[in-house]
């Protein structure tokens, strides 16, 4: 580790670097990510801890800008730090998570803690490429530092007038960045006979959106499944893009299933989901893009609304990245920006 600045007040400037807690039972491992992170003048790894409850203390004697946490280790697991750091000292947290079912599982459990997001463990996982893998690694640590954890969203404000779902013959959702605990609120909060049929499009590894849609499908009152080639839309059922892969909607309400093409980063893409349902799908649309970085959904949007369908985008204060929603908004798509609250309850009918 480099020299680096003492604790703060966690106001940092441009030229303070940004200081990680590396967390890791391996020694290895922590050595490792500090050769790979310090690699970048912007970031400094202030400390190291071996297991949760080491990293629980150091969190709040260094008071760190970051947290990369590994899940699986002895004395206390990754999940269970996360809950207590956010309780004595909230701080973004990056889960590093083996992309395994058991993986997932945890890493899901870390994320409804209150972790921002995940990576995977071995570089190869994340990038065939070591460089473009480092690098990837160090710029996930800088977007995610600039959001601040709340301990709780906002409440509705009194007197504010409800946000009204109306009647869409479809509504199909995007997110990145924060999106996993944004989705289990909104489908948490559907009724058992929701008139229409979603479609969810979440930027995840294919091993971890099985246990992810079992995950929402035990907590919603509605049908949650990860998509099948041949499915078709029904209503009370959202279907979740598997990871890895592209899906489209085809005629008759159909979901194709196809490998991504060149040059389509994101896969699954809302771009490409929402840009078939736009030539497709004749009813009423709701597109509802959620906190995640990048720009993926705001082209989908385009084509949407060129369609006449309604285009809601998560608000700033209320994304973990306002990225995506940030982009429908700039761009003019969006017919309302609002507080996640307020799209759940609009969701819940009220």
């Amino acid at each position: 580790m480099r020299p680096e600045p003492a604790p703060g007040n966690g106001i940092r400037t441009s030229s303070t670097p940004i200081r990680v807690l590396v967390v890791d039972d391996s020694a290895f491992m922590r050595r490792r990510l500090t050769e790979i992170l310090e690699e970048d003048s912007h970031l400094c790894v202030a400390d190291v801890a071996a297991n949760g409850a080491e990293a629980v203390r150091k969190v709040g004697r260094t008071r760190p800008d970051v947290v990369l946490m590994d899940v699986e280790m002895p004395v206390m697991d990754g999940i269970e730090a996360v809950r207590r750091i956010m309780r004595q000292h909230p701080v973004p947290i990056l889960m590093f998570s083996a992309l395994t079912h058991a993986g997932a599982k945890a890493t899901l459990d870390a994320l409804e803690a209150g972790a921002v997001d995940f990576l995977p463990k071995r570089l190869e996982d994340i990038h065939n490429d070591q460089s473009a893998a480092k690098l990837i690694l160090r710029q996930r640590i800088r977007t995610v530092v600039r959001r601040r954890p709340r301990r709780r969203a906002a409440p509705q404000l009194q007197g504010e007038a409800p946000v009204v779902l109306g009647r869409p013959g479809l509504v199909v959702i995007a997110a990145s960045t924060g999106g996993p605990v944004a989705l289990q609120k909104i489908l948490a909060a559907l009724p058992q006979r929701t008139p229409f049929p979603l479609l969810l499009v979440q930027h995840m590894p294919a091993n971890f959106t099985p246990s992810f849609a079992e995950r929402l499908d035990q907590m919603a009152r509605i049908q949650v499944r990860e998509a099948a080639d041949g499915d078709r839309l029904r209503s009370g059922t959202a279907l979740l893009a598997p990871g890895g892969m592209q899906m489209t909607l085809g005629s008759g309400g159909r979901i194709h299933l196809r490998e991504p093409a060149e040059g389509e980063i994101y896969r699954p893409s809302a771009d490409v989901t929402f840009a078939s349902v736009a030539e497709h799908f004749r009813g009423q649309v709701l597109a509802v893009v959620l906190t995640g970085m990048g720009s993926d959904g705001c082209a989908g949007a385009r084509c949407l609304k060129s369609q006449g369908a309604k285009v809601w985008a998560q608000d700033e204060d209320s994304c973990v990245v306002y990225g995506m929603p940030r982009a429908v908004a700039e761009a003019g798509l969006a017919d309302r920006v609002l507080p996640l609250n307020r799209i759940v309850a609009a969701f819940g009918g009220g």
